[in-house]
């Protein structure tokens, strides 16, 4: 069992790793953009955030597989579960709110605003 705690812990780290490098990268975008003058400032802004909650959701994607392997391969209690559950409401939710702060619409939306179906 201890080569899924590793498992794990690689899979944390991983998303960690990919929210931090993310975040730098969306800025030293953003930076350079604003020392080349390539772009308005509001298209400079908008770009930023979306790649930096682009990094963030895709970080929090490895966090929540994280949690999910260490619950059911490595504690499989009830109270186990139930954190489990919570965490991942909280980061679906999280997850949820960077998509629509991003695309700018909701998610039922089509790319014209309109709902779909």
């Amino acid at each position: 069992m201890a080569w899924i705690e590793w498992v794990t812990r690689a899979v944390e780290v991983t998303g960690v790793a990919i929210i931090v490098i993310g975040a730098f990268g969306s800025l030293a975008a953003f930076a350079l953009g604003l020392v080349g003058r390539r772009g308005g400032r509001e298209a400079l802004i908008d770009r930023f955030r979306s790649n930096l909650g682009r990094s963030i959701l895709l970080g929090l994607e490895f966090l929540v597989a994280a949690d999910i392997v260490n619950t059911v391969a490595i504690e499989p209690t009830l109270d186990s579960l139930a954190v489990l559950a919570g965490i991942v409401l909280i980061r679906t939710f999280l997850s949820f709110s960077l998509e629509v702060e991003i695309e700018g619409r909701w998610p039922w939306q089509g790319k014209g605003g309109r709902p779909t179906g």
